[in-house]
């Protein structure tokens, strides 16, 4: 029988750690922990985001502020809030919550706030540490799938890992991520040839293509291990919302492989909770207290 992967459990099993975390490092640090979070515009999905982790950090004792500004507000505005955020000594960490409306250039913005509080891990200086693994902040969903396969002790020395799609939120860090624990990684995208064959020879196959139901059985190999970091919404001919589904045909799969994420209930909780590690991690820095979370970030 196949193994899931479950980001549900697991994250809660990681905020209660991170909860005794913040309850111990309170007593030297003299206050909590806080997130600042800058949402442009109304996209109902970082609403809910949004929410989600407002509710997470309350768990574990986080102070979360929501800073939420017009669609129409311009480049300057974002800056000046950021430059704000950065010289308040009581906010430890900075998220600009993703999608921006088009206008306004998402990675600018991000290279504005201080690389100590970019706890989406997504400022230049924090991928440089990556590539150079060295400690830092680490982007959320790869180092979720990180800690995900670690917790079932699932060896990633050694392993060919084939990862489809290059994004800088996920593609790209999770090939760093693996490959700094010794995996031998395969970057593939949409203009990859024989795609089938090669996500074929993965031991780790890691989707993150962004299209509904897009890998079957034909994609896997036998006793692979299938991450699906997609999450779509599937609609009727009336529009009217069936169900989540990700990128991977699970039911196709699910008995072919030895390991699986569910969607939803496996890399999207594990997201939030990477965010509520890497605002802790940036507290203890910064009230000078030794890090006792660094070892969930690869």
């Amino acid at each position: 029988m196949s193994i899931k992967l479950d980001g549900k459990k697991l994250s809660f099993e990681i905020q209660e750690r991170l909860r005794d975390e913040v309850t111990l490092g309170i007593n030297n640090a003299k206050r909590a922990p806080s997130l600042a979070v800058i949402r442009v515009g109304d996209d109902p999905a970082s609403g809910v985001y949004i929410n989600n982790k407002e509710k997470a950090c309350k768990r574990v004792g986080i102070r979360s502020l929501v800073f939420h500004l017009e669609s129409k507000t311009n480049m300057t505005n974002v800056e000046e809030l950021i430059n704000k955020l950065n010289l308040d000594d009581k906010i430890d960490g900075i998220l600009l919550q993703l999608p921006l409306p088009e206008k306004l250039d998402p990675q600018k913005l991000i290279s504005k706030i201080i690389p100590s509080k970019d706890v989406d891990g997504l400022h230049e200086l924090n991928v440089g540490k990556l590539v150079k693994n060295e400690a830092g902040l680490r982007s959320c969903t790869p180092a979720g799938i990180i800690n995900l396969l670690k917790s079932q002790k699932i060896d990633i020395q050694g392993k060919r890992i084939v990862v489809i799609g290059r994004s800088l939120l996920v593609g790209k860090p999770i090939s760093l991520m693996v490959l700094n624990l010794n995996g031998t990684v395969t970057i593939t995208h949409s203009k990859t040839k024989n795609l089938q064959e090669i996500s074929k020879e993965a031991d780790i196959l890691i989707v993150a293509a962004g299209k509904p139901n897009f890998i079957d059985s034909n994609f896997i190999k036998k006793g692979a291990v299938v991450i699906d970091v997609g999450i779509h919404r599937l609609k009727n001919l009336n529009n009217a919302t069936t169900q989540l589904c990700g990128d991977v045909v699970l039911k196709d799969v699910i008995s072919k492989v030895f390991a699986y994420t569910p969607v939803p209930g496996g890399v999207g909780p594990m997201t939030v909770t990477m965010l509520l590690v890497n605002t802790i991690f940036s507290w203890q820095k910064r009230c000078g207290i030794s890090s006792t979370v660094e070892d969930l970030l690869p």
